[in-house]
């Protein structure tokens, strides 16, 4: 096996750009192929990642076609949701008819709009031999991982392991139109964001150097709402910069979900996760929050109490931009400064992880499994807010749930009438 693996990006937009950056702190492998829908686009990453000088990508015509090439050792699928089944049967049928010799594939979150889509991920990329790393990148934050690792040797060691996790991921709204289309997306801010959030507080409440399959799921609670882009003024809002594509006056999503998850752990104690995500958070730009407790200690991490700030008076009329933090909502005030967001929030830490389990022939720690466990679940927060209920974990009819919002049929003000 090689010491340096040739990588290939299937999706040139916005993700790629941030994995494209922290590409600078990945040692022992070079971005060297692109593809995607949008020539211009995928033309214009080739360029940033010359110009960061992490590789010399290829435009490939096809996702076979550069699985095919010689160089390409490794793929990353960073494209919208509802192709990244496709695209992974793509990818084993040419695995697995010998035109290809990968060693692995990586997947950005979530793994499938549905529980089923995620099964079929896990399926192929057996059926292809491939090892496999599912793009969770909150589980690689520094802080996170530092946290963990304190409390855990300091206070867990001492007294017992922490019971509590709760853990907020919330901006102002996607970037790009297919993320408001429930059906090509899965759902709203549940599937979208929940998912971030869910295995960040899994990986909390695990014990270091167990697996995170060791505290079980055992029962699940959830309210979701349309709390600020169902009001007619942002429906207008959503509809002029989509293009007019989204109108969630006839088929909204959610925008806003909250849900508790009880676990057991090995010691048969109970574990809470209390996660909280929306797409109507007013600041100035990406939140995220987390916390854990235990019987004598506590840690919280927020992203936006960085170590630098910018104020801009009244006076200063600055261009919109996004060189502040992430999902940028404002340009004047005092603004939190994120200094550098692909190592903050996890995407150096998490390339350099799955470069190096490929080079070592080893599964990543994050990896299809964990992405399909985290679909059930979020499955499962989907149809106790529909029920209004709680629901113990795994309900029946699980593999072949598809959430209201997913299908187009959920109703903005249903929250006033659950479990009534």
């Amino acid at each position: 096996m090689s010491d340096r693996l040739g990588i290939g990006f299937i999706g040139a937009g916005f993700i790629s750009g941030l994995h494209a950056h922290s590409w600078r702190y990945v040692r022992n492998a070079d971005i060297l192929g692109v593809v995607d829908k949008k020539k211009k686009r995928a033309q214009e990453f080739a360029k940033l990642c010359k110009k960061l000088r992490v590789g010399n990508p290829v435009v490939y015509k096809s996702v076979t076609d550069m699985a095919k090439d010689s160089k390409i050792n490794a793929v990353w699928i960073n494209t919208p949701n509802f192709t990244r089944v496709p695209i992974m049967e793509e990818i084993a049928k040419t695995v697995t008819q010998n035109k290809a010799e990968l060693i692995g594939v990586a997947c950005e979150k979530p793994l499938g709009r549905t529980v089923k889509e995620a099964q079929r991920m896990v399926e192929l990329v057996k059926e292809a031999g491939l090892l496999h790393g599912y793009l969770e990148d909150l589980c690689f934050a520094p802080s996170v991982v530092r946290g963990r690792d304190i409390i855990w040797r300091r206070g867990a060691a001492n007294v017992g392991r922490p019971y509590l996790a709760r853990c907020i991921g919330e901006h102002g709204g996607p970037h790009e139109s297919w993320f408001w289309d429930g059906k090509k997306q899965g759902g709203g801010v549940l599937n979208d964001m929940m998912c971030h959030t869910l295995e960040a507080a899994r990986l909390l409440l695990t014990e270091p150097g167990k697996k995170k399959t060791s505290i079980k799921p055992i029962n699940v609670t959830c309210e979701i709402a349309s709390l600020k882009w169902t009001r007619p003024e942002y429906t207008k809002i959503l509809k002029a910069k989509s293009g007019g594509k989204i109108n969630y006056k006839k088929m909204p999503s959610e925008d806003y979900a909250r849900a508790t998850i009880v676990f057991e752990s090995p010691e048969k104690l109970p574990l809470i996760a209390e996660i909280t995500t929306s797409w109507s958070f007013n600041g100035p730009g990406l939140k995220l929050g987390f916390e854990l407790l235990g019987p004598e200690y506590s840690m919280q991490i927020d992203t936006l109490t960085p170590d630098l700030y910018v104020f801009f008076s009244r006076n200063i009329k600055g261009k919109k931009g996004k060189d502040f933090v992430q999902k940028q909502a404002a340009e004047q005030g005092l603004m939190p400064v994120v200094t550098d967001e692909e190592i903050v929030y996890g995407y150096t830490d998490e390339n350099r992880h799955m470069v190096n389990c490929f080079l070592n022939g080893k599964l990543p720690d994050e990896n299809f499994e964990d992405g399909l466990l985290v679909q059930k679940i979020l499955a499962t927060c989907h149809m106790a807010a529909e029920r209004g209920e709680k629901v113990h974990f795994p309900p029946e009819g699980l593999d072949d749930f598809v959430p209201k919002v997913a299908r187009g049929k959920w109703k903005a003000k249903s929250i006033l009438k659950e479990g009534h």
